[in-house]
């Protein structure tokens, strides 16, 4: 269970770095925006290509490797509860 909060952290970077990218992206154009913001992975290939920032290799790493602890951290975090949880005997025993 203490992963949750961790997952939630993670989670906030991923949120607070994906800003930066979709507002970049809709300063661009708005088709540009709404394709980051609708295509699962036209965000990879504007991340890597279009996008210009002076600190691109902080947001990039928070936003890929933040999402990427946010999912571990949920799964693991989801698998201990689930266990902790079948532990129980069933209701009305």
């Amino acid at each position: 269970m203490p992963l949750l909060p961790l997952a939630a952290l993670f989670a906030l970077v991923t949120l607070v770095c994906a800003a930066f990218l979709l507002l970049h992206a809709f300063r661009r154009s708005v088709g540009t925006g709404m394709m980051v913001l609708l295509i699962p992975f036209y965000v990879l290939f504007y991340a890597f290509s279009q996008f210009e920032h002076p600190r691109k290799s902080l947001i990039l790493a928070g936003f890929f490797g933040c999402s990427l602890l946010a999912a571990v951290c949920l799964g693991l975090g989801a698998h201990a509860l689930s266990e902790s949880l079948s532990s129980l005997p069933p209701p009305g025993y």
